[in-house]
């Protein structure tokens, strides 16, 4: 009826009588689910609609400086030494002493076995002594990486603002609010106010010992001190209004006493406080239980009314059976650091040197944005994956997106597909021999793509309950045209030409690593 109002004029509307503050306390938790601001007019309040706010576009320069940062195989090295100098005034000796490295070696070790046992079974405490310093020296800089990734896809997507508000739930040492601090130096005029809650004590002081390591009087991000309390009851923990970036970096996986409704239910509570233009971030690491369990918690979000911005595309535009869907991305690999390259001075170097960039996410968005806006090309006869065991032995259009990296081998490419609607995984596979002009976009495209692929042969699997799309000379494989430019979707990737492999993967349980 008014665009804007005094909080006051609801007084009227009241059974029992409150004060204007009283219905501000009251009210304030709900503004920013209602797409509501409050600005304090005097002794009142004046309450008025959220008017979304303009993204962060990438100019040329900035183009060109996130390529060459993203290009950067290591982390900062002024935060690799405040590591080395965190880990040697909390032990009181040179981080490189040989007693000091045998406990590092041991703390990961701990850390790895744990992570291996099955979900229910995990204890994954990284909050104290030595637990904390392993992740420091083991985890930590393959974090900070995989942010480094996410964000660029953010600012390349337009998912950035000019000025925001952020919030971090379970930061641990501060990996993303020190990944923004750094990021947002490639950015010329965007500014940011980074906020976290830790429940670790000591979590949150090396958090403070690197954050002041990496202060300048310049930066364009503030880095509020993080906030003591347990993500799953944060009580009367301050959480800002109107949040534009929530991240859960990593610690969704961990809270194995909660089902998934429940941890789905902790995320809402949370998003009352998202600008309704605010975006969501969840990251997981690649292994084939936190992988799967993410894309059932981002289904479970999506039937709560979020929509699920990327990477998934729901091409039919219904749910999918996500709980075999094992699927992730890879970057170029992290140089190791001098922490690493000291404690593989070893019998057993592999254990202790974490290199490989790979990772689960999902972007949520409640304003209903997705990256893709997907329909299938008229006069395409197209079958949904769903119907490709009745297909068996046959050829088929289908379009689908592009889940995976390469699978395979240097004879054979092997590529996950999902169109939403498949309740078995189905792979797209493409002997070297065949590639051809007409079907090497299977390759190069990047992941999460739309791909029309024309003219494959399916085949069934029984030894992995799946099916093949065998993918030859006569095939034909286009990106579908509405989804905009793909190469915008995915940044930060290498992607070597087909045929040409960083490190092979394989395509089953407990082949990557932490």
């Amino acid at each position: 009826m008014k665009s804007s109002f005094l909080l006051s004029e609801l007084t009227a509307y009241l059974d029992e009588s409150q004060t204007v503050e009283q219905m501000y306390a009251t009210l304030r938790p709900h503004l920013a689910g209602l797409g509501l601001a409050a600005h304090k007019t005097g002794e009142d309040y004046t309450i008025s609609r959220l008017q979304p706010s303009l993204p962060y576009i990438l100019n040329a320069a900035e183009e060109k400086r996130l390529n060459a940062y993203l290009s950067l195989s290591s982390m900062p090295s002024v935060l690799e030494e405040a590591i080395e100098q965190y880990i040697t005034r909390k032990t009181g000796k040179d981080w490189s002493d040989p007693v000091i490295l045998e406990r590092l070696r041991r703390a990961i070790v701990s850390q790895k076995n744990d992570y291996w046992k099955p979900t229910g079974q995990r204890s994954l405490q990284y909050t104290k002594g030595y637990a904390v310093l392993g992740y420091l020296a083991y985890h930590f800089p393959v974090y900070f990486m995989q942010a480094r990734h996410l964000l660029a896809m953010l600012a390349r997507d337009g998912l950035l603002k000019p000025e925001m508000t952020i919030l971090d739930l379970g930061t641990g040492p501060g990996v993303i609010p020190l990944a923004i601090d750094d990021f947002w130096m490639c950015l010329d005029s965007a500014r940011a106010t980074v906020h976290s809650i830790e429940r670790s004590k000591e979590n949150i002081e090396a958090f403070g010992a690197l954050a002041q390591s990496i202060a300048t009087n310049n930066s364009p991000v503030m880095i509020e001190p993080p906030q003591e309390a347990d993500i799953i009851s944060s009580g009367d923990v301050a959480i800002p209004d109107h949040v534009d970036l929530m991240v859960f970096s990593n610690v969704l996986n961990e809270l194995a006493g909660l089902p998934v409704a429940a941890r789905a239910d902790l995320v809402m509570e949370y998003v009352k406080r998202l600008a309704p233009d605010g975006t969501i971030l969840i990251i997981e690491p690649a292994e084939e239980a936190t992988s799967t369990g993410l894309r059932v918690l981002a289904l479970a979000l999506k039937k709560r009314g979020l929509s699920i911005y990327a990477p998934c595309t729901f091409v039919w535009g219904t749910n999918c059976t996500p709980d075999r869907c094992w699927s992730f991305q890879t970057a170029p690999s992290l140089r190791p650091t001098r922490i690493m390259n000291t404690l593989s001075a070893c019998n057993e170097p592999f254990r202790y040197v974490n290199t490989d960039i790979k990772y689960s996410y999902v972007i949520l968005r409640k304003d209903g944005k997705v990256r893709t806006s997907c329909s299938i090309p008229r006069g395409t006869k197209a079958q949904r994956l769903s119907k490709v065991h009745l297909n068996v032995g046959k050829r088929i259009t289908v379009v689908a997106a592009k889940m995976s990296e390469d699978l395979g081998d240097k004879e054979t490419h092997i590529f996950r597909l999902c169109d939403g609607s498949a309740e078995k995984p189905v792979y797209a596979v493409l002997p070297t021999f065949h590639i051809m002009p007409s079907n090497r976009e299977l390759g190069s495209a990047p992941y999460g793509t739309v791909l029309e692929i024309r003219d494959v042969l399916v085949r069934y699997n029984p030894a992995h309950d799946a099916y093949n799309l065998l993918v030859n000379r006569e095939t034909g494989v286009t990106p579908v045209s509405n989804q905009g430019d793909p190469t915008r979707s995915n940044p930060g990737s290498i992607r070597p030409p087909l045929g040409i492999r960083h490190s092979p993967e394989k395509p089953k349980s407990g082949s990557v690593s932490k």
